[in-house]
């Protein structure tokens, strides 16, 4: 049997908004194909969604915001931020699904039923507490890092994000948290929303020291990212986590129509596989990783693969 989850579904694939918007629901489909093309699906155990419960979202969303999105997936209407993120009917159900399947991931791998996971449609780092944001309704990551905490006992817990745009709903919730190691690869804020993660944001208090933002210049390439790879990657060991989330987000990938980034799936492939490798070393294998952003549907096939086949590799 495989050591590695993989979570699809058409419960999973709802969480778009509509056709034509850049995170439609048709991104699942696309890596669906590209996955199955590769016979990835023979080699891997494929899982279920599973859609969260109040409770479990609550253990890093407001009850006030939990209560809008429920109001507002009934009309489907309105915004549910300032302007980036619409409403739509069921949009509480397809939330809560993407919060519930990264969490039966955590509870696989903390189970032993598996050794990796991933879950194409996830990681959705932009969502505030009280807010959502682009493009982001419920933070999965951060209801991630909350249950490990509260419900798994693991405190020390590295985030990883790779996606083009900086994981601010993850860093400035976690800012003053010095068990929660943060490291995100994104294009510069002065060239891309949300416009934060400059290098000089490295923590507050007693966190001071435990975040590591590096920004990209655009048109960054896979030869820089490897080039900063290995900083990263001390970074990470040294803090030795017990568990380590990883953000692939492919809208880092050139050729997408929102950003300015130019890797190849080639990066994706070099942080699954060097995680996969620190994860066996230092936390008994336990890593999930979301597919984050992603708007060109080859790009996102083509990198979410990646990640896969590397965790196979290793495993």
């Amino acid at each position: 049997m495989s050591n590695i989850a993989v979570y699809i579904g058409d419960d999973l694939a709802r969480y778009g908004f509509g056709e034509g918007h850049p995170f439609g629901p048709d991104r699942q489909d696309a890596f669906i194909k590209e996955f199955q093309l590769r016979g990835l699906h023979k080699k891997v155990n494929i899982q279920s969604p599973v859609s969260a419960s109040d409770e479990q979202i609550l253990l890093f969303h407001t009850p006030e915001y939990l209560d809008q999105v429920k109001r507002q997936s009934i009309t489907g209407s309105g915004y549910l931020d300032c302007g980036d993120t619409p409403a739509f009917k069921g949009v509480y159900k397809a939330a809560a699904t993407v919060v519930g399947t990264t969490l039966a991931a955590i509870d696989a791998v903390m189970k032993a039923e598996c050794r990796h996971a991933f879950i194409p449609i996830a990681g959705l780092h932009h969502a505030r507490r009280d807010t959502a944001a682009g493009f982001c309704v419920f933070n999965d990551c951060g209801v991630a890092i909350e249950a490990l905490r509260k419900v798994h006992g693991i405190q020390k817990v590295a985030y990883v994000d790779i996606d083009a745009h900086h994981g601010d709903g993850v860093f400035y919730e976690f800012e003053s948290d010095p068990d929660l190691t943060f490291v995100d690869f994104h294009e510069d804020g002065r060239f891309l929303y949300p416009g934060t993660g400059a290098v000089e944001e490295t923590g507050k208090g007693e966190a001071n020291g435990t975040k590591l933002n590096i920004p990209m210049p655009p048109n960054a390439n896979d030869g820089l990212f490897m080039r900063l790879w290995d900083q990263a990657e001390a970074f990470i060991e040294k803090a030795d986590p017990d568990f380590i989330l990883l953000q692939c987000g492919a809208d880092s990938v050139l050729g997408d129509p929102i950003t300015d980034m130019a890797y190849s799936s080639a990066a994706h492939a070099h942080a699954a596989m060097r995680l996969s490798q620190l994860a066996d070393k230092v936390c008994n294998g336990r890593l999930v990783a979301m597919g984050g952003g992603g708007y060109n549907r080859d790009n996102l096939a083509n990198a979410w693969c990646a990640v896969v086949d590397a965790m196979l590799e290793i495993n």
